[in-house]
């Protein structure tokens, strides 16, 4: 018996035994036909840790005839990949050499810079990582050189098998028979938030910490309660929550924004939830209902007095109450045209009328009837510009009605 992890003994060796990515490596996946026509080209593989990339990288080489060499870019240094190239000259057998970098975004501009030579001339072929999107962290000139693949989360009843054969695996290599609990393997593989080496892991643990039967209670022993699946408020994960949270509250679903709340909550984030449910009160909710962005900032001011657990319901309010609101985004539509306007170079020069001191010719709207006077605000190359447009809801019709009235006497 060795210390090995079982994620890497049941590390798979053929496509067929890989957990997910369908997409890339089942028979008509994209991989796996380049494999079998025997033609690899320069790949970056982005996604969650523990979702296959370094386990595809193995079968290409394999499958290749290609050398393949590993470097991981928080240590490797120019001279490592230098070091690799030098291999090239003295390889005759193969295929020549496949690098697999991983954690490429590490790599600053010059290094990266520094593969594009080898990579054009065929020299070397290479598979990079990340689990950082690549568009925001690799240059654009290795971009286009190579073939972008998304790796997903892996389903939990696509972990589940894996961890059948682990069991028994680990039963073989320690002489036991343990048995598993009915749902025991659901429920870690549902904790394990996609990451297979992390569903193998937490079995590993209840495991070695069960006598004869592994319980969803033991389980249950290995799940901290802020897991709610691979939290990191620095990665795209964590992003998309808070987009859910967004869109959900946007379309008025009610359910779903509670849902995207409590997954923030429970990775323990309440600022980028206060945060984000303010920005939601001025954004999508606006002038249909501006008392909104009043309400969120008290109820997320009260959230982070309480702190969590209790933060959970002042902001349980909030997002039920921007979900079920009427919805308007047209002063934020309205900011955002002038602001092309203003990135085009337009409304350089304010009206002299306007200009401070006051200029003579200037209208003072509180000396006429109903507090207002036609004249011109916007520059003169922009004067008929309309950016703000009053929304269908019953607030700002209210206002355009009164307005309209107005401007009419």
């Amino acid at each position: 018996m060795t210390n090995q992890p079982i994620a890497d003994k049941l590390r798979p060796n053929s496509f067929d035994d890989i957990a997910g990515q369908a997409h890339l490596i089942s028979k008509n996946g994209v991989i796996r036909k380049m494999v079998d026509a025997k033609r690899i080209t320069n790949m970056i593989f982005f996604g969650p840790p523990g979702t296959g990339k370094t386990t595809v990288a193995n079968i290409i080489a394999k499958n290749s005839g290609m050398e393949l060499y590993r470097l991981n870019a928080t240590t490797a240094s120019l001279s490592d990949i230098k070091d690799v190239i030098s291999q090239s000259s003295s390889i005759f057998s193969t295929n020549g050499i496949l690098l697999y970098l991983d954690e490429i975004q590490y790599f600053n501009k010059k290094q990266q810079q520094s593969l594009l030579e080898y990579i054009e001339d065929g020299r070397v072929t290479l598979i990079a990582s990340t689990t950082e999107n690549p568009y925001f962290y690799i240059y654009d000139a290795l971009l286009s050189r190579c073939s972008v693949f998304e790796f997903k989360r892996v389903d939990a009843k696509e972990i589940v098998p894996l961890l059948v054969r682990a069991v028994d695996a680990m039963n073989e290599e320690c002489s036991t028979t343990k048995t598993c609990e009915a749902g025991a393997l659901e429920y870690l593989a549902s904790c394990a938030g996609g990451d297979v080496r992390h569903a193998l892991t937490l079995l590993e643990g209840a495991f070695f910490a069960s006598d004869d039967v592994i319980s969803v209670e033991i389980a249950k022993g290995f799940i901290p309660s802020v897991s709610a699946g691979a939290f990191d408020r620095n990665d795209d994960a964590h992003y998309n929550l808070l987009s859910g949270l967004q869109k959900s509250i946007r379309g008025s679903d009610p359910d779903a924004a509670v849902f995207y709340l409590a997954k923030l909550l429970e990775g323990g984030d309440i600022i980028s939830a206060c945060r984000r449910l303010q920005v939601i009160a001025s954004e999508d909710i606006g002038l249909a209902y501006p008392q909104a962005a009043q309400i969120t900032y008290a109820l997320c001011c009260s959230a982070r007095e309480l702190g969590l657990p209790e933060a959970k319901i002042p902001l349980a309010n909030c997002a039920v109450m921007l979900a079920t609101a009427p919805k308007s985004n047209t002063a934020y539509t309205a900011i955002h045209k002038a602001t092309d306007d203003i990135h085009a170079g337009k409304g350089n020069t304010i009206p002299l009328h306007l200009q401070a001191p006051l200029f003579k010719g200037y209208k003072y709207p509180h000396d006429y009837p109903y507090d207002w006077v036609d004249q011109q605000y916007l520059p003169n190359d922009i004067k008929n510009a309309k950016y703000y447009t009053y929304g269908d809801n019953k607030n700002e019709q209210a206002a355009k009605a009164y307005w309209d009235a107005v401007k009419k006497k």
